[in-house]
């Protein structure tokens, strides 16, 4: 099987890729890179009139950021290009012919008023409209009329649709690697539409002959696509085709578990349903995206694999290498997965800690004007102390400006909790202690002060919590002995100072 897996992802370029599209690909794409197959992106858009510009760069882009980028697609190997249905038009319409010649569909001819008056007629007397095997010989169509008729509509160039003829009181069963085996009464099933008045496909007959003429292996896609698969079989079936193997993804629900999530939902509750930031062409709207809300790539495909899928295993950390070993559609649920948005960030929160401090320093660097004089070397030093706090880039400014900027105000139940009636003579004893220090190490530094808090028996307390307060402004921040040797003794002594200044002033 190794040598022959083709899977695709199949998107239309008619606006942002939401999340649940990038599971959708990083399960197919974890499926062929198991298989030593072949992940191949192609665009689906046929429904020229929701074509939105630059939709199709962005699921690109969105994409290589995720780093699941496709083996083949639009100018990247195309072996079997080309790889957007539009370019591919010329394809189609010999294969809705070659249904219609085996008997497998016909030309219809009925205007959109006629069929809104007959679906109208229908519910005013309590039915639903369904275009099939018990009504389509009352209709206009080329079953209900004569061959000379159907010819004279055609070369007149009447508008026309072409029409699977779905089959009456048969019963389908269907196969799906998720959801086992599924039964079909064909007489509930309507006749689609495969080819339009416009001379485009649909999406039925388009994906079908591309899926063929790509030799895909298995279709993995949303369960939304689950009510087409007795149609998509029975066109395999029409055309002497072996069909693919199919897999249904479970739908992502919202935080709430009830629901589909939508892009609503994010704004609603504050979180992205992006991959990446999206300006709307038309509105200028601009949509949140995780990229540019500091989520690294590693978070966003660890935890879009665990939305429906899990490993069997108490294991939640995994790289993509990984999940390549570890991923088995077998193991995907059926029933709809919650989105939640804490999770994320707990994700985000594991791989900020595996980040080189190097790299974080330098985008830091850049993200913050106040550092823009400071040498990255030095805020490196910074970024290792407080990484462990931090889940996302925009969170180290509030974790450690304070290495960079004296503080000017001491947060208020901080100052009162700290300061003391012997608080200014205690900081007063420190700051003559750490003049005394020639050897400003930390560990000469931490050795030093606690020595003399033993040898005075003096809590430590009493001296540390002042201490942070000078040097931070409040009662936060990472060890007091790396912050007083990243920042040096003139400005540990300067920061004590000011502390000692604002205590007289206050009392």
């Amino acid at each position: 099987m190794s040598d022959q897996v083709r899977v695709r992802f199949a998107p239309s370029p008619t606006g942002p890729l939401h999340i649940g599209g990038v599971r959708t690909a990083l399960f197919n794409y974890l499926f062929a890179k198991q298989h030593n197959g072949t992940f191949i992106l192609r665009i689906e858009d046929t429904d020229q009139a929701r074509y939105v510009e630059g939709a199709e760069d962005y699921i690109v882009s969105a994409l290589n950021w995720c780093k699941i980028p496709f083996d083949e697609g639009p100018g990247t190997n195309e072996t079997y290009g080309p790889y957007r249905q539009s370019e591919r038009k010329h394809l189609y319409k010999a294969y809705a012919e070659q249904l219609i010649a085996s008997g497998n569909a016909y030309y219809a001819f009925d205007t959109p008023e006629e069929l809104e008056f007959h679906r109208t007629n229908h519910e005013q007397n309590g039915k639903t409209f369904i275009y099939n095997w018990h009504n389509r010989e009352k209709l206009k169509n080329s079953i209900s009329l004569s061959n000379e008729e159907v010819q004279k509509r055609i070369a007149q160039g009447e508008d026309y649709v072409i029409r699977f003829k779905s089959p009456q009181d048969q019963t389908l069963h269907l196969t799906d690697i998720i959801r086992g085996n599924i039964t079909i009464d064909t007489n509930i099933l309507d006749d689609k539409v495969l080819f339009k008045s416009d001379g485009m496909p649909t999406y039925h007959l388009a994906n079908i002959v591309d899926d063929y003429l790509m030799k895909i292996s298995h279709v993995i896609r949303g369960e939304e696509w689950l009510p087409s698969l007795a149609l998509h079989q029975q066109l395999y079936d029409a055309f002497g085709w072996k069909a693919p193997q199919f897999a249904h993804l479970p739908l992502i629900l919202k935080p709430s578990g009830k629901g589909k999530l939508s892009k609503r939902d994010g704004d609603k509750l504050g979180f992205p349903v992006f991959p990446l930031q999206w300006k709307d062409p038309e509105t200028n709207e601009i949509s949140r995206g995780y990229k540019e809300d500091g989520y690294f790539p590693e978070t966003m495909v660890n935890f879009l694999a665990f939305l429906g899928w899990n490993p069997g295993t108490e294991q939640e950390i995994f790289n993509l290498e990984q999940l390549v070993k570890a991923f088995d559609l077998t193991r995907v649920h059926k029933s709809g997965a919650r989105f939640d948005p804490e999770k994320a960030k707990w994700y985000n929160h594991h791989y900020m800690q595996e980040q080189d401090n190097g790299a974080l320093a330098s985008a830091f660097k850049t993200s913050k004007e106040e550092l823009s004089v400071i040498d990255v070397n030095y805020i490196e030093l910074a970024v290792e102390l407080v990484k462990e706090r931090a889940t996302f880039l925009g969170d180290f400014w509030g974790l450690s400006h304070f290495f960079f900027v004296t503080p000017q105000t001491y947060e208020e139940k901080a100052f009162k909790k700290a300061v003391k009636e012997d608080t200014r003579v205690v900081l007063s004893q420190v700051d003559k202690i750490l003049a005394d220090v020639d050897d400003f190490s930390k560990e000469t530094i931490e050795k030093t002060l606690k020595t003399w808090i033993t040898e005075n028996a003096i809590g430590f307390g009493k001296v540390m919590m002042p201490l942070r307060l000078a040097l931070v402004g409040d009662l936060q921040g990472p060890d007091v002995f790396d912050i007083i040797f990243l920042i040096g003794k003139a400005e540990t002594q300067k920061r004590i100072a000011q502390l000692l200044n604002t205590i007289t002033s206050s009392n």
